[in-house]
């Protein structure tokens, strides 16, 4: 899957972190986004595995532009209440690819998975958390 480059600029306008992350949006609906991360040395830890908090990362602010895209109407944003991460595999090179999906969408909070996957098709993390509409 290929980044939507214009999209991808619009989150980075909007959250300027997704840009020094290097986080790309390759498609979003209130139902889905997909994003990736390319694997880079400089998001690593020993051994050339992309780093947990990178990939944390990747999965936060995913989640948090999918929470934003299914906020009510007078809502004035969202906000990351609190955040699980289970690490089953590591990224040593390619991409990271996020999938987010909401689990339920309040007036008071928006709970999100977002599994990620390396290049393979592999599950590498999963992400479950919930954001405070504010």
């Amino acid at each position: 899957m290929h980044a939507d480059t214009e999209l991808t600029a619009q989150v980075a306008a909007a959250a300027p972190y997704t840009s020094f992350l290097g986080m790309e949006i390759v498609s979003a609906s209130e139902d889905e986004v997909r994003s990736r991360l390319e694997w880079s040395a400089d998001k690593c830890t020993a051994g050339g595995m992309l780093h947990g908090g990178a990939l944390m990362s990747l999965a936060d602010s995913a989640g948090g532009f999918l929470a934003f895209l299914n906020l009510p109407a007078d809502a004035k944003g969202t906000a990351t209440i609190e955040s699980k991460t289970n690490f089953f595999g590591p990224v040593r090179h390619g991409h990271v690819h996020a999938v987010s999906r909401p689990l339920h969408t309040g007036r008071r909070t928006i709970v999100v998975d977002t599994e990620l996957y390396d290049d393979a098709g592999k599950l590498v993390a999963r992400v479950t958390q919930t954001q405070a509409v504010l």
